[in-house]
């Protein structure tokens, strides 16, 4: 038990000297490497802690060696753009003067559930309230809203990618039918050529298309 504890404490000490030496960044500002090099190291103590027969130094060199890459590819990134964008990602334009760009959405593997939220947290009823959005290298939202916000009241999704929310519906006390006949008055007649819908507490539609290919 001694044992364990002595290891317990020593590892720990070793593992904060070692993300003191990586420097200082925000949990949600990790890198991918960052996060990487944060599992391997628990993993590492854990065997180290729960296994006597394996010296202290079996779990300390391999954190080293951790830490001299985290390093390296730090300043591989401070010193060439190109190995920045490749290693750690760039920002990508989620949405532009309203329009949410599914490909960006798609080649990131974000989905709307994600977007609302985000905007939500930022205190954005709605993608039309959104001058620009940029999803970050870290997965953070970057959140411009226009001026003057374009929605009025509690804003409901009706259709998200092509797909009918019936939460919504079942809050408006609506049914799909309904929603169909007021998208084809509309001139929609197709749900599949519809990428974003809601309206607000003004009545107001809001029809984002899909990108025609």
């Amino acid at each position: 038990m001694w044992i364990m504890v002595s290891r317990t404490i020593i590892t720990y000490g070793f593992i904060v000297f070692f993300f003191r030496l990586m420097g200082k960044r925000e949990i949600g500002e990790l890198s991918l490497l960052d996060i990487v090099i944060s599992i391997m190291m628990a993993e590492i103590a854990v065997i180290v802690i729960e296994d006597t027969s394996k010296t202290i130094f079996a779990s300390i060199i391999p954190m080293f060696i951790l830490v001299i890459i985290q390093r390296v590819t730090a300043l591989l990134s401070l010193k060439s753009k190109r190995f920045r964008d490749w290693f750690e990602g760039k920002p990508s334009i989620i949405i532009l003067n309203g329009k949410i760009n599914k490909d960006e959405m798609r080649k990131h593997r974000y989905n709307f559930d994600d977007l609302i939220q985000q905007l939500h947290e930022k205190n954005v009823k709605s993608v039309q309230d959104v001058e620009y959005a940029i999803l970050e290298p870290s997965g953070k939202l970057s959140v411009f809203a226009k001026e003057k916000a374009e929605s009025t009241g509690f804003v409901h999704l009706l259709v998200a990618d092509g797909k009918i929310q019936d939460d919504s519906l079942h809050i408006l006390n609506k049914s799909q039918e309904w929603l169909r006949e007021e998208l084809s008055k509309q001139g929609y007649h197709q749900l599949e050529e519809i990428l974003y819908c809601t309206i607000d507490a003004a009545n107001q539609w809001y029809i984002d298309l899909q990108k025609k290919r």
